[in-house]
């Protein structure tokens, strides 16, 4: 769901014309490399994908093979739906086919293809089930593990599938090998054949050791990324709550957690991949010591022939089955972690958008409906409804905080489980939900939703949802691209967008969930009377609200408490019944007020302030474009994407993270040395058989002589050879043991202090870089890339580790076999060189490009996952699959590109080392040498794989660009200093007065000199105690005066607290002395106490105290495990009333000189609201507060009101004086009198009577 720019229309893939030739030579790729060559490769140099790479082609394959294996299933008791057996079933024959057709190089890239195809189809259907979740599901998974399925483990079936044949591959070519060599040596291949074998079973136990650590290792992630998104959804909420050090605390904890399992999951890896290096030798050593010890004589003939045999079996067994077997067990954990997904409970119903056949038939019918959340709890959350909306008729939902009014419209939405009765729907739904849901796109992206522009509808829609004054402001209208959640939107506008929403579809239904609360007082009138009472004028209408105003107004109310509904009625009906609405109503310092006000309520606009500002439409052509660049707009920043090669500085920077120098010289050390005895044992064979053969021709004492002058003293023992070579391959081995271990410590060492440094930059950057970068963005790195560094580089390090070692002890025994055959060699290692830097320019842009067009994939499951009640609403599921479609086509795009030039500069090389080999085999024909050193410069050669070694240096490169991603965010730059200089830090009992200063402040979101100034020269004076009161309209700058105060942005100017600039002292030194309320209440996963005080610096009594002063002790009280009650991701099992009260208690613990409450109590009905006026005047009578509020009566008695406007201090003095002024602007006047002159002349005497205080 994020903007969209204009793409030009994708060329077709060449690979769709290739000749066969073309196809099996990889011919089709080199316009790719020539390309890249030229240019840095950007999205716009992508091809169309492939109709085999199609998501939603292979994703409906796959969805009708699950939904065929869950019927199935159920008329099978016991018997659970397998992922697995519905993917063989779309899979199964281009599987076969590979096992058929691996003898030919393009089996590799066919591998990779079909296992890029599984992953594909297994994200669609993942995200297909996101969309059917049920919220109860949806609060078990987290976005963190369903961000983690797409990222990880989905991602298993390409390595499966890539070794999946070697299962039977290798035993079959044991089988034939042995059969060939027990006609040379007898019964003596069974030695080595037989240890070969052995292995097998150690294999299959360390691969089930793999599958359980995976299985750890994947809960584990699942966590901490779960935490990561919500530390950066509730980023401001913790910067402003000084919590930076209480997460980096949990997190670290959770990381420790993972790392072990990873740690281990690496040692298995390692021990496997150590068996390359040792098991082929120890087992031609078993082989060719059995055959002498039986009494046989070794010649060049046998021993090379044994050597060049078992060589073949090297990759097949040793590699590639021991690889087969972990990463076939590591893939079945993570399918059935999917199928567990997969079988998370769904809506039952999902709404389809029929209309009404008979205009007068019963829009909405409930009968002794009760729904609860989760099966498992006691109450009911909905207890035994009966209600009957009559067709055309506006009703209101009221009650106190916790009532379940949100939770009755979810119920005629079908969101919340029906247990017991019948809900019946008849027209379609449009629905506005609570909080606000928004996507990082256009304002006008987030009005249509997807539905066809009407321009006409549209302006009149933006015209009574008082937006056009808003669009005005933006430099592209409603062409402005707002961030991930509408970050660059105040939360009047966001509410109003998401009304528009709403309102601009053509239902006959419309749910709006307390759409009133965000906005003024003015604005608030205006979309009820404009929008809601008038627009909607004869549509069914359920409107939950706290602004009891309105009652009057509406043709029925619905009195909820405790999931109930206590009474419905009208508004007189309702009040001569008494009942508990009476005491809500009177709670509300108004209702005497709009009793006698009734006859005197006009239906007017918008204010003066208000008609003067929206007068002309501010809509313009579609493609219009305006060239005011103004920074207020959201800055749409593509992932910064590097280009070239990795730099050395970015190994420099990994190798400093495994250990520095030091790890680095002792690691290359034991590397050498490893390399050191398996060539020795390599060049030992020479030396054995010329040894045999001067044995047989030479006398005895002649052979002391020439060949063993060192070792006259044992040269009469027989056995001597044999128990050298042994030496050498225990130490072999051991060195070879120990050198993976070191490699894996120090990459573990590596991934960990990578990880850490780039939450340690990600908590200190500034705001402007969340508000900048959608969470699918940051997540990518925190999941996709981080997962990459642990997993795939230690794996990749040792791997190219062995090659090279391999290549440089093949060059050094066959230079001292022939140092002729260094000139071949060098010849190639040049030609390999440039080869391998013309392939980095094309390989590392198209690597770049999988991991940038992977991102979007991630925010648009993370705008989903926050809107699911609203898509759901909209029947807007199929437009947002062809979204993740056509994001997942795009990434399939380049990762297939990526794949197949892999693949082609594989094959190059393996041609070129055809001619190396047939150089050294044919030399012999020219020169005379004796056996040994014929037969080992030919086996010498044949493990010469230099391709191999290249093509995993280029893989490392690719894979680095990981590291690359993890360390620019090390580069991010930072908040100022979370401490201040021992000169400059303020005492413990600072502030003392709390007095606050603001002088010539002007502040920016970003910090460019061009940047425009949010706000501007803002002066204002705030004494000891004093409570100031700030108002505006939505978008005015009310909420950036409190960001200023905090330092959240760039500040210029002066702001003092207690004659201290607060510019000069740490950000904890300051935010720790403010307490805050936050606009949008932020909870975290957790238990409640955690909540709420997660350094533990109080006791339960103090914690139950503040809890009984907002009103909410009962409630938790009747929770199960009390103040350790666990709370879900977001808070989501809190109503947002209630998140609001429990962000109340926090402030209150705290007990600051200073609080700041940014439409603390928007979301609470009057009597909640006024209970917690009461709790805030005498709880805070000693402290400075200042409150942004849009009633007007909640701020009518305080010392100072601040109005705001356009980003300036309009007006700024005592309620009283702001009402009876004959001079200035007399805004505040104005939005008094807006209200009504009885509320106008109640407002008087309140500011009267503080006055006189």
């Amino acid at each position: 769901m994020e903007s969209k720019k204009k793409e030009k229309e994708k060329t077709q893939n060449p690979v769709k014309k290739a000749s066969f030739i073309s196809k099996m030579t990889f011919a089709w790729t080199l316009p790719i490399f020539i390309k890249g060559t030229k240019k840095i490769l950007s999205t716009e140099d992508l091809y169309e994908p492939l109709n085999s790479h199609k998501s939603d082609i292979l994703g409906d394959k796959l969805d009708y093979a699950w939904d065929i294996e869950v019927e199935r299933c159920k008329n099978k008791e016991g018997k659970k739906p397998s992922l697995l057996r519905a993917g063989l079933k779309v899979f199964w024959w281009q599987i076969t086919l590979i096992g058929i057709i691996e003898f030919v190089e393009e089996f590799f890239v066919s591998q990779t293809h079909v296992g890029m195809q599984m992953r594909v189809a297994a994200s669609s259907i993942i995200y297909r089930k996101v969309l059917r979740l049920t919220k109860n599901a949806l609060e078990r998974s987290s976005i963190g593990q369903v961000v983690n399925l797409l990222s990880n483990d989905v991602a298993r079936f390409e390595y499966a599938v890539t070794f999946l044949h070697y299962l039977f591959i290798g035993p079959l070519e044991v089988i034939v090998i042995t059969i060939i060599l027990y006609r040379e040596i007898g019964i003596s291949i069974l030695f080595g054949v037989c240890f070969m074998i052995l292995f097998v079973p150690l294999q299959m136990y360390l691969g089930k050791l793999n599958s359980k650590l995976r299985l750890k290792t994947a809960i584990r992630t699942d966590k901490r990324v779960r935490l990561m998104n919500e530390i950066i959804q509730g980023i401001q909420v913790i910067k402003q709550y000084t919590w930076e050090y209480a997460f980096a605390k949990i997190v670290e904890e959770s990381r420790i957690k993972e790392m072990k399992a990873i740690r281990y999951v690496s040692y298995i890896r390692a021990v496997l991949m150590s068996f390359i290096f040792f098991t082929t030798r120890t087992s031609i050593f078993l082989s060719l010591v059995g055959y002498v010890l039986l009494g046989n004589y070794l010649d060049a003939r046998t021993a090379f022939l044994v050597t060049a045999y078992f060589n073949i079996l090297r990759l097949p067994m040793t590699s590639f089955f021991a690889q087969a077997l972990t990463k076939l067990a590591e893939t079945l954990i993570s399918a059935k972690r999917i199928e567990k997904f997969m079988l998370l409970p769904e809506i039952k119903e999902l709404r389809k958008a029929i209309p009404t056949k008979d205009p007068r038939s019963t829009p909405i019918e409930i009968s002794n409906a009760s729904a609860k959340w989760d099966t498992d709890q006691q109450e009911f959350t909905i207890q035994n409804i009966n209600l009957k909306v009559k067709p055309g008729t506006l009703n209101a939902i009221v009650g106190y905080v916790g009532s379940s009014k949100s939770s009755l419209l979810q119920l005629i939405l079908k969101e919340l489980p029906l247990e017991i009765g019948t809900v019946n729907v008849d027209g379609t739904i449009s629905y506005a939900s609570q909080e606000p849901f928004l996507f990082s796109g256009t304002i006008r992206q987030n009005i249509l939703f997807g539905q066809t522009l009407d321009i006409e509808r549209y302006k009149t829609i933006t015209r009574i949802c008082a937006l056009e004054y808003d669009f005005r402001q933006f430099p592209n209208r409603d062409f402005t691209i707002i961030g991930e959640r509408g970050t660059t939107l105040s939360g009047g506008q966001k509410a109003r967008v998401n009304l528009a929403r709403a309102i601009y579809r053509d239902a006959e239904i419309y749910l709006l969930d307390d759409p009133l609360s965000a906005v003024d007082p003015h604005v608030s009138k205006h979309l009820f009377d404009k929008c809601i009472k008038k627009w909607l004028n004869g549509r069914t209408v359920l409107l939950v609200t706290n602004q009891l105003e309105y009652l009057e107004k509406v043709d029925n109310v619905i009195y909820l408490e405790h999931g109930k509904i206590l009474s419905v009625g009208t508004y007189k009906e309702l009040l001569q019944l008494g009942l508990d609405f009476t005491k809500l109503v009177e709670k509300d310092d108004d209702y005497q007020i709009r009793i006698r006000e009734r006859s005197r309520t006009n239906s007017r606009s918008v204010g003066s302030l208000v008609r003067q500002k929206s007068c002309d439409s501010s809509l313009g052509d579609e493609s219009e474009d305006s060239n005011n660049n103004n920074n207020r707009d959201f800055i749409d920043i593509d992932e910064r994407q590097s280009t070239g090669s990795i730099g050395l500085n970015i190994y420099a920077k990994y190798f400093k993270a495994c250990g520095g120098s030091k790890m680095l010289l002792f690691v290359s050390l034991i590397c050498f040395a490893s390399q050191f005895f398996a060539s020795s044992a390599d060049y030992y064979w020479s030396y054995w058989v010329a040894k045999q053969k001067s044995i047989a021709e030479t006398p005895q004492e002649t052979f002391n002589q020439t060949y063993l002058n060192i070792w006259n003293e044992f040269i009469d023992d027989p056995y001597f050879d044999v128990y050298l070579f042994t030496v050498i391959t225990i130490l072999t081995i051991i060195v070879t043991f120990w050198r993976s271990i070191s490699l894996v410590n120090a990459c573990v060492k590596g991934s960990k202090n990578l990880h850490n440094a780039m939450f340690k930059k990600i908590t200190r950057a500034p705001m402007l870089f969340f508000n900048t970068n959608p969470s699918g963005r940051i997540l990518n790195r925190f999941s996709k890339d981080i997962g990459q560094i642990d997993e795939i580089l230690p794996t990749i390090w040792i791997d190219l580790v062995q090659h090279f070692l391999t290549i440089f002890g093949v060059i050094v025994v066959t230079s001292i076999v022939n140092p002729y055959f260094l000139i071949p060699i060098i010849l190639i290692a040049v030609l390999f060189y440039y080869l391998r830097i013309y392939y980095l320019k094309t390989s590392s842009s198209l690597k770049r490009l999988e991991a940038t067009t992977r991102s979007p994939i991630y925010s648009h499951l993370s705008a989903s996952l926050n809107g699911l009640s609203t898509i759901r609403a909209f029947n807007a599921e199929k437009i947002l699959i062809q979204e993740f479609n056509s994001y997942q086509d795009k990434h399939s795009s380049a990762f297939y590109l990526f794949m197949a030039t892999n693949r082609g500069f594989g094959f190059f090389l393996d041609f070129i080392c055809v001619f190396y080999i047939a150089i050294v085999t044919f030399s012999f024909f020219l020169m005379y040498d004796n056996g040994g050193n014929i037969g080992l410069a030919i086996t010498q050669a044949i493990n010469f794989r230099v391709q191999f070694a290249v093509r995993q240096s280029a893989e490392l490169e690719n894979t680095m660009t990981a590291v690359e991603r993890v360390v620019e965010y090390e580069e991010l730059d930072s908040e100022p200093d979370l401490k201040s200089t021992s000169d400059k830090k303020p005492k413990a009992s600072w502030p003392e007065n709390g007095e606050i200063k603001y002088e010539k402040l002007s502040l920016k979101y970003y910090n460019d000199e061009r940047a425009e100034k949010v706000l501007i020269d803002i002066s204002f004076e705030v004494k000891r105690n004093e409570k100031i009161g700030i108002v505006g309209r939505t978008g005015a700058g009310k909420s950036s005066l409190i960001s200023a105060l905090f330092r959240l942005f760039y500040n210029e100017g002066l702001i003092e607290i207690d004659k201290l600039d607060t510019s000069d002292i740490g950000l904890h030194d300051l935010r720790s002395k403010i307490s805050i309320i936050p606009q949008e209440p932020v909870l975290f996963s957790g238990t409640l106490r955690y909540n709420l005080d997660p350094f533990e610096e109080y006791t339960d009594v103090k914690l139950w105290n503040a809890l009984e002063e907002v009103q909410l002790k009962e409630m938790v009280q009747q929770l199960p495990s009390g103040l350790l009650s666990h709370i879900s991701e977001g808070g989501s099992n809190f109503s947002v009333g209630q998140r609001q009260l429990i962000c109340l208690c926090r402030a209150i613990l705290r007990e600051n000189k200073i609080l700041v409450m940014d439409e603390a109590t928007a979301n609470v009905d009057p009597q909640t609201d006024a209970l917690i006026q009461k709790t805030i005047r005498s709880k805070f009578a000693n402290c400075t507060v200042l409150t942004i509020a849009h009633r007007l009566n909640t701020i009518m008695d305080s010392d100072k009101i601040i109005v705001m406007d356009e980003g300036r201090c309009l007006e700024f003095g005592s309620p009283y004086e702001l009402l009876t002024t004959d001079n200035g602007p007399k805004i505040f006047q104005s939005m008094a009198r807006q209200v009504g002159d009885v509320y106008y002349e109640n407002f008087l005497k309140i500011a009267a009577k503080a006055l006189e205080k």
